[in-house]
C-alpha cells in the first residue's frame, strides 16, 4: 500500500503525487455533468445519506470522482474500491484521497489477487448500502461475507450483465438486500449504452490498432443498446456491419434496422474486427479460431473479460506477443496472425479513457438519486432487483435537457384528464 501524505486518508494507490493532475481532470469533467450539478444543492441541503456507510465498486475515472464527492457532500462516509484490474485512473485515484479525502483502493495493472484484497478492504467498512458496477462487490459479499449482509439495506449496480448475476440471485432466493437496477433506466440506456458505449468503443478500437474502419466487415455481437449503439457509430465510419444474436426479437430489430444477421460461425469467416457485447462467456470460442482471416482483431465491449476464451486462444496458438500497446498478436500455425486488443477486458475503459463526463453524467446522478430512494424506502423494498422510479428517470431527463437549452411541450390539464379515463365521448 503506498503511503498516504500526512493528514491523508487510509489509500491503495500508484501514487500520491500524481494527485494534481488527477484533480486538474475531475473539475474539467464536473463541467460536462449537468445533472450531477443539477441535484448537488439538493443533496448538499437534505443530506439525504448523513453518517451512512457507502461502499463503491466502480472504474475509477474522473465522473466516477464527482459521484463519490457528490455523495460525500450528500453526509456519506464512503470507500471506493476499482471495478477492474485494469481500468484505474492512476492520477485520479490519487486525487479521490489526497484532495477529496475518500479512502480509495485501484491501482491500474493490479493483479487478481490485489484486487481481491481491495474488495475485501472495502468490505471490511461494514457498508450499509453498495454501488456497484459489474457486480464484483455485491457478489464477493454474498460469496464470501455473508456477515456482513445484514448491515446493508440496499445497492445499485450500473452494468447489465450485473444486474443478470443479482438477477439469479435473487431468482434462487440469495440475493440479500434489493438493488436497483440503474443499467436498466431509460436515460442510462439512451445516454451511457447506446450513445457513450457505441462511440467510446469505436475510438479505441481506432486509437489502439490505427485501422481505416471504412469498407471493413465489422462483426458485433449482441444487439441489446450496447450492441446498438456500437453498430451505428460503426456503420457511420462506412464499415459493413454483421450482427449476430441469439434473442430472436433483437436479432429482427437489427435487419429491420438494415443490418445483416448472421450466425457467428459464418460471420467468424467474413469479420476483419470482431466486437462482442453479449454480457455472455465463450461467445467466442475455440471452434471459431480456425475461421478467422489472418489479420482479425478481436476485442470485448461487454462488461466481463470472459467473452473471448483467451486461454484456449493462447493454447492454440503457435506464440503470441505484444505488438503496440493494447495490442496482443496470437501467431496460429497455419500462419494467420490474430489480433487481441486490450486482454479481453472492456476495451473503452481499459485502452481510452472511457465514457465522455455528459454520458456518465447522466448514470451517477441515476445512481445518486436511486441510493437516496433505497434509504427511504428501507425495510420495505423485497430482497429483489428493483426498477428504477419512473420519476427519478424522468427527473434525470428533464435536468439534462434543460442543461441543453431544450425545451419540451407539456400536457393541458384536459389532456391528464382524457389519458387518465378510460371511457371517452368521441
Amino acid at each position: 500500500m503506498s503511503a498516504p501524505a500526512v493528514g491523508a486518508v487510509p489509500c491503495d494507490v500508484r501514487d500520491l503525487a500524481l494527485a494534481e493532475r488527477g484533480k486538474r481532470r475531475i473539475e474539467w469533467a464536473f463541467q460536462s455533468m449537468s445533472v450531477l450539478q443539477g441535484i448537488r444543492k439538493h443533496i448538499i441541503k437534505a443530506q439525504p445519506y448523513a453518517n451512512l456507510r457507502i461502499a463503491a465498486c466502480l472504474h475509477i475515472t474522473p465522473e466516477a470522482a464527482n459521484l463519490l464527492i457528490t455523495l460525500r457532500d450528500g453526509g456519506a462516509n464512503l470507500m471506493l474500491c476499482a471495478a477492474s484490474p485494469n481500468s484505474t485512473h492512476d492520477d485520479v485515484a490519487a486525487s479521490i484521497a489526497k484532495d477529496y479525502n475518500i479512502p480509495v483502493y485501484g491501482i491500474c495493472g493490479e493483479s487478481q489477487e490485489v484486487f481481491d484484497v481491495h474488495l475485501r478492504t472495502v468490505i471490511a467498512s461494514q457498508p450499509q448500502l453498495i454501488i456497484d458496477d459489474g457486480c464484483a462487490l455485491t457478489a464477493t459479499l454474498h460469496e464470501k461475507h455473508p456477515e456482513a449482509m445484514p448491515e446493508i439495506l440496499g445497492g445499485t449496480e450500473e452494468s447489465p450483465s450485473g444486474v443478470a448475476r443479482m438477477r439469479a440471485a435473487a431468482k434462487e432466493g440469495l440475493l440479500g438486500f434489493p438493488v436497483v437496477a440503474v443499467s436498466e433506466a431509460s436515460t442510462k440506456q439512451l445516454f451511457d449504452n447506446r450513445c457513450g458505449t457505441g462511440q467510446s468503443t469505436l475510438d479505441a478500437i481506432t486509437r489502439t490498432t490505427g485501422v481505416l474502419v471504412a469498407g471493413l466487415n465489422v462483426v458485433v455481437v449482441g444487439f441489446g443498446p450496447c450492441g446498438r449503439g456500437i453498430a451505428a457509430r460503426a456503420r457511420g465510419l462506412g464499415a459493413n456491419l454483421i450482427i449476430c444474436e441469439v434473442d430472436p426479437t433483437r436479432a429482427l430489430d437489427a435487419i429491420m434496422d438494415g443490418y445483416r444477421v448472421l450466425a457467428f460461425a459464418e460471420a467468424a469467416t467474413l469479420g476483419d474486427i470482431f466486437i462482442t457485447v453479449s454480457g455472455n462467456k465463450n461467445v467466442i470460442s475455440r471452434e471459431h479460431f480456425d475461421k478467422f482471416k489472418n489479420g482479425a482483431i478481436l476485442c470485448n465491449a461487454g462488461h466481463s473479460s470472459v467473452e473471448i476464451d483467451i486461454e484456449n486462444l493462447g493454447l492454440t496458438a503457435l506464440h503470441r506477443r505484444q505488438t503496440r500497446d493494447f495490442v496482443e498478436e496470437f501467431a496460429m500455425r497455419d500462419g494467420r496472425r490474430l489480433y487481441l486488443l486490450g486482454e479481453g477486458r472492456l476495451i473503452n475503459l481499459n485502452a481510452t479513457e472511457g465514457l465522455p463526463a455528459s454520458v456518465m453524467d447522466v448514470s451517477y446522478a441515476t445512481h445518486a438519486l436511486s441510493a437516496e430512494y433505497l434509504i427511504k424506502c428501507n425495510g420495505v423494498l423485497q430482497k429483489q432487483v428493483v426498477p428504477v422510479p419512473l420519476e427519478i428517470d424522468r427527473q434525470v431527463a428533464r435536468i439534462k435537457l434543460e442543461s441543453m437549452g431544450v425545451k419540451i411541450d407539456r400536457l393541458t390539464v384536459d389532456q391528464e384528464q382524457y389519458l387518465a379515463t378510460w371511457f371517452q365521448n368521441a
